[in-house]
């Protein structure tokens, strides 16, 4: 017998046909039908998502907004309320142990969303970083189902089924909400480079909320979408994947991210996990641009050929040096070639340099293109 957890919606995906994946432990779409037309309909109409496997966890308390300080990156107290953050939780030594979405529900209570993959651990270590502060933390993964509706149709096909203001909503903001008659939190952040909501429901209301979206997205071109177009939509969008171009072996320095990390934080003085070594590393990176140069830096690789690179590949230069590795690769859908984000070094990172990556012992010729690969009109 399977050991999956299954989400509010599972009986939903198999009705509809699904090819179901296991993904960091849950039993998930991977597709419905032509992962291609999924990708094409989000970038054009609009998609609709299964989500509930992400980590969700809630600190309150007094001091819950100083705690996040000390426990994160970011300067989580300086957050409006009813606003959104994106931002890391770090090692002492500064490697990322995931990244990290914090939205503000009220003065003493926020919602933090991490990686399926890495909410155990994200959840242990908030516990164990609470300790000292006037703050509760609680794990709410089994509270929340999480749909997700993108692209350009978004707004136009939610405004069906609720009354909230939309157009006031702004990015990277969140608000209680009644969405098909249930009571839910409605935010306007997403993973897919497109506009759109993620609506946190309880899961009893979960198949409701899908349905009166499927309903009002008939005509307006909405399709139900697995993890796989998901994947190819962020890898355009140019956003990192936790495994991929973010892990405990990279400081949010090396990922080119350090814009996250607030050294000028005033609770704590100052003081949050990891920061002795972040320092360092943002020395370090200072150091390096005051050469004219880095140790490896994020790019964008596109190829002309039909051979894709994939995660983990070398990429060489013309001469055949390895200079750097793909750590994601897909057929691009909306640019109809291969594409793929690597770090390579510093002086092979130049936006129109052409480098190779070694595909299967074969030099595949790639431009260095900067990211993101594909930016929405505004």
């Amino acid at each position: 017998m399977s050991s999956l957890r299954l989400t509010a919606l599972d009986a939903l995906h198999r009705a509809l046909g699904a090819t179901m994946t296991d993904f960091a432990g849950w039993d998930m779409p991977l597709r419905y039908g032509s992962e291609r037309e999924e990708h094409l309909a989000v970038r054009t109409k609009a998609g609709l998502f299964d989500l509930s496997h992400m980590g969700e966890i809630t600190v309150t308390g007094p001091q819950a907004g100083e705690m996040l300080d000390h426990a994160l990156v970011g300067f989580v107290s300086a957050l409006g309320e009813l606003r959104a953050r994106y931002t890391m939780i770090c090692a002492e030594d500064g490697g990322i142990l995931d990244d990290l979405i914090v939205y503000r529900l009220r003065e003493d209570a926020f919602l933090v969303v991490a990686n399926a993959s890495n909410a155990q651990l994200v959840l242990d270590e908030l516990i164990a970083r609470a300790k000292g502060f006037d703050a509760v933390v609680t794990d709410d993964r089994d509270t929340y189902a999480l749909i997700a509706v993108q692209g350009p149709e978004a707004t136009a096909i939610l405004a069906e089924t609720t009354d909230a203001d939309l157009p006031g909503l702004k990015y990277y903001a969140i608000l209680p909400a009644t969405v098909a008659g249930q009571d839910v939190l409605l935010a306007r952040t997403g993973y897919t480079g497109e506009d759109g909501f993620e609506i946190f429901c309880a899961p009893a209301a979960a198949e409701s909320v899908w349905q009166a979206l499927t309903a009002a997205g008939e005509g307006r071109g909405l399709v139900p979408c697995g993890l796989s177009c998901r994947d190819t939509l962020r890898l355009e969008a140019g956003m990192p994947l936790y495994g991929h171009e973010l892990s405990t072996d990279l400081t949010p320095f090396d990922a080119g991210l350090g814009r996250v990390v607030r050294f000028d934080k005033t609770t704590n003085e100052g003081a949050f996990v990891g920061r002795k070594a972040l320092e360092q590393a943002a020395a370090a990176a200072e150091s390096l641009r005051a050469q004219g140069g880095a140790p490896q830096v994020l790019v964008g690789l596109v190829s002309e050929g039909k051979r894709v690179p994939r995660a983990e590949y070398t990429v060489v230069s013309t001469e055949g040096a390895p200079i750097g590795r793909i750590t994601s690769g897909a057929p691009s859908p909306t640019l109809g070639k291969p594409i793929a984000m690597a770090y390579v070094d510093a002086a092979h990172a130049t936006p129109g340099s052409t480098v190779a990556v070694d595909v299967r012992g074969k030099h595949e010729p790639v431009q260095v293109v900067a990211l993101p690969f594909y930016k929405r009109a505004r």
